[in-house]
């Protein structure tokens, strides 16, 4: 493949990023998605849409968030200077909500009444549920029933603050059948609903515009390292589910080819066994909810199960550019199982006084591999994509601990 111009050029104009992405969606959804694509367009332009999220970004969710020098996990590891992005402090407790602000401007824009969501860890289901308290509007979240099971806090604080959970029964209960429910909802709801995806996932433009809302990570984060280091970082680390909190930090330094780039999916009891969620180490394209992408499937095309002690983490896609990005080789794809995401989830909490969410454990855990080979001069940041408050049932159970 020729050299590109550049890799954050994407997507094309019918919502590809190489043969990735699109809009697989049914008949009815197609003029909705086409008046949304036009929205957030138009919204880009619009220097009141821009002053808007800004002052709600500032003065509500608390940005920026603060780029933290991990000076007992570098000396843990003895290489790398080790930096967290600390997404885990915006409200709400995660970067979940940076898009969720950015679409319920969208939905208001459009006159829309009822929100919806899907949701795995609960996290952004809490964000979606945020908002739409914050800007009165009807919010019913769509959640698994597995999920609802080993989020409880999360599904709490959606009820509290006014969010209908509806539980999902069916498949694995997990995040892929939610989503499933959700564009149901969608399809029978066009007219006075708004689908909030929470990830870099869906048809066209839902993969743009929620790595559009989420760039604000890595354009803080090149700001701030320059100003604490006086360089640009030389690693980017991140965990991938569907691959958003990534997608944040990674984008704005796409073109910096010295940088490198690595995402880390969930190897769950590991690659090799049918227990992981690793849709690009372990997946082949197809077409789920709305777009072409990696998917983990059988031999007939079905859809497999994923697997991951973190409930974000549990899904069999992944986002439609993260897929381009791997083929094309600009960002290195690895993987962590649960075991090795549950030892970094313990040594964070015992060495930082950080509690991440499982989710991001998976990005630290692969630091055990990455840092101790490393210079000391080398600066890593890690995505810190929330806290782990909603993972300590889950973490406790795995540990053989009663609560």
């Amino acid at each position: 493949m020729s050299q590109l111009n550049t890799y954050r050029a994407g997507p094309d104009e019918t919502g590809h990023f190489g043969i990735f992405g699109g809009q697989f969606v049914a008949e009815t959804l197609m003029p909705l998605i086409l008046e949304l694509d036009t929205a957030y367009e138009e919204s880009k332009k619009d220097k009141e849409f821009a002053q808007q999220l800004s002052g709600l970004l500032k003065h509500y969710v608390g940005r920026e968030s603060p780029l933290y020098l991990a000076e007992r996990l570098t000396e843990h590891y003895g290489g790398a200077k080790i930096y967290l992005k600390r997404e885990d402090l915006n409200h709400t407790g995660a970067h979940k909500i940076n898009n969720c602000m950015g679409q319920i401007l969208l939905a208001l824009r459009m006159g829309k009444k009822r929100i919806i969501a899907e949701t795995g860890a609960g996290q952004h289901g809490v964000a979606t549920a945020t908002v739409a308290a914050r800007f009165g509007l009807k919010c019913s979240i769509y959640m698994g029933e597995t999920d609802i099971e080993r989020q409880k806090p999360n599904v709490f604080r959606m009820k509290l603050l006014g969010a209908e959970v509806v539980p999902v029964s069916s498949g694995s209960r997990t995040l892929k059948d939610a989503m499933n429910e959700a564009l149901r909802d969608w399809v029978t709801n066009v007219d006075d609903t708004f689908y909030i995806i929470g990830t870099v996932a869906g048809p066209h433009p839902y993969p743009q515009l929620v790595r559009d809302f989420q760039t604000v990570i890595g354009e803080e984060t090149r700001r701030q390292m320059l100003a604490q280091e006086g360089r640009l970082p030389d690693t980017l680390l991140a965990c991938i589910g569907g691959g958003s909190n990534a997608m944040g930090l990674f984008h704005p330094f796409l073109d910096d080819e010295g940088i490198k780039i690595i995402g880390v999916e969930a190897a769950g009891h590991g690659i090799e066994t049918d227990k992981h969620a690793a849709s690009l180490k372990g997946g082949r394209p197809g077409v789920l909810h709305g777009n072409r992408t990696y998917l983990l499937q059988d031999d007939d095309g079905q859809i497999i199960e994923a697997h991951s002690i973190s409930a974000g983490l549990d899904y069999p896609g992944i986002g439609p550019e993260h897929s381009w990005l791997n083929d094309v080789g600009r960002v290195e794809y690895v993987n962590a199982t649960d075991s090795e995401a549950l030892e970094a989830f313990q040594l964070c909490c015992k060495l930082e006084g950080i509690i991440p969410a499982l989710e991001s454990a998976h990005a630290l855990a692969y630091l055990e591999k990455l840092a101790p080979g490393l210079p000391k001069d080398h600066l890593i940041v890690v995505n810190l994509s929330g806290r782990g408050d909603k993972d300590i049932f889950t973490v406790a159970d795995a540990l053989g601990v009663e609560l």
